[in-house]
């Protein structure tokens, strides 16, 4: 299967669930290419941006777990290229 480049973003609701997201984003660092975390702290949640270059199979893997996690909404977006 082809690499593909895509961005997960994730908007965390509930911060105690940020050490699993760190497990998670762990278990898949060597398809990260970069990541951007913002704390919103007026609204009481954190804003991350990954950027992945895998497979389909890997990327959806991973945005999967992530969207499984209370808390946490996570949505893929699929380069062209």
């Amino acid at each position: 299967m082809s690499k593909r480049l895509a961005t997960v973003s994730l908007f965390i609701e509930d911060l105690t669930m940020t050490e699993q997201v760190n497990l998670i984003l762990h278990e898949f660092s060597e398809h990260i290419v970069g990541r951007m975390g913002i704390p919103y702290r007026e609204r009481g949640i954190s804003v991350i941006s990954i950027i992945i270059d895998a497979d389909s199979d890997i990327i959806n893997k991973l945005s999967g777990k992530l969207g499984m996690v209370k808390g946490i909404s996570a949505k893929t977006l699929f380069s062209k290229i």
